[in-house]
């Protein structure tokens, strides 16, 4: 496919010698800056020390991960970027809030497309040809489409009448909820939660997820959620992801020195719908997982099969 964008997958440029966003367009020299920036640690009270566990179960430290990028795309386009996120976070959930979406799409997509550059590096070292992975076409597809949309950044891109994100923005009951983020590569779904504000976003699924969603959103919105509360919801997000059925498919189009890009639409030829059937008794498990700090088990959740446990005072649940 001719997007007139640069593929990373075409030759699987995952091993740190060309920029993971532009594939060598400038000709500046090649840094490799930090996965985690310096100021998030900062702001969050780590050390870098802290550890986080990949897919092929190899334990890195936050100050090991590093992507490659050009010193020239990362001063002029990078760095504007994360210096925008950072006065927001400082000024927690009001201005976390008041960011343009395209703003949050673009620096949650550098943090998790920068784990997936890694995953792909850690992968082809260990099979050493692209032709040993193991990975399907349409997360291949899945991941060069979020790398394309990314390329805003330091190009030209518009997206035509629609946003390929899910992006909500919530504000926490603890103002000094202390940093954590969670993320699901398969499914492009991310979350983070630290001080007052939570974001929960999925990176391609042109909307779909936070309409879904739209009844208890509207039902939280103004409010303050407790972590337990902010825990639930994120997992509403990511156990929804899991059930979207469908893999969005885009037209690229340059025209001028711009490349638009279209969506496809997602019901197509299929008749069924976008998501698969939501089960309480699978939702429950993955609600297990995300009150795990506070001890609460599958069979505690689902006591109730019709009514999962919720700290909603309306739950708002999908109906099945």
């Amino acid at each position: 496919m001719n997007t007139g964008l640069y593929n990373p997958f075409q030759k699987f440029d995952f091993l740190y010698k060309t920029c993971f966003l532009s594939g060598n367009t400038f000709s500046s020299p090649l840094l490799q800056v930090p996965l985690i920036p310096n100021w998030l640690l900062e702001l969050a009270n780590l050390s870098g020390e802290e550890q986080i566990q990949f897919l092929d179960e190899s334990i890195r430290s936050y100050n090991t991960l590093v992507i490659p990028i050009n010193s020239e795309v990362n001063e002029q386009f990078l760095n504007p970027l994360e210096a925008k996120i950072e006065q927001a976070f400082l000024g927690g959930y009001e201005k976390v809030s008041a960011l343009n979406e395209l703003d949050l799409f673009n620096w949650l997509g550098k943090f998790l497309y920068g784990f997936i550059y890694i995953e792909m590096h850690s992968a082809l070292r260990k099979e050493m040809t692209a032709d040993g992975l193991n990975m399907s076409q349409s997360l291949m597809m899945k991941f060069a489409n979020l790398n394309f949309m990314m390329q805003n950044l330091y190009t030209s891109v518009s997206f035509e009448d629609f946003k390929p994100w899910s992006i909500t923005v919530v504000k926490l009951e603890d103002e000094e909820m202390p940093f954590s983020f969670r993320d699901e590569i398969n499914t492009l779904t991310f979350s983070l939660k630290m001080k007052d504000f939570g974001i929960i976003a999925c990176l391609q699924d042109n909307g779909t997820n936070k309409r879904y969603h739209q009844q208890i959103i509207d039902e939280v919105k103004g409010k303050a959620l407790t972590a337990q509360q902010f825990e639930e919801l994120t997992a509403r997000f990511y156990y929804s992801a899991y059930l979207f059925n469908r893999l969005p498919e885009y037209t690229f189009m340059p025209v001028e020195g711009t490349i638009y890009i279209e969506a496809m639409p997602l019901r197509g030829n299929m008749s069924k719908p976008l998501f698969d059937v939501w089960q309480h008794k699978i939702y429950a498990h993955v609600l297990e997982t995300f009150w795990k700090p506070w001890g609460y088990v599958k069979f505690e959740i689902i006591k109730d099969p019709d009514n999962p446990m919720s700290f909603f005072e309306k739950p708002c649940l999908p109906e099945i």
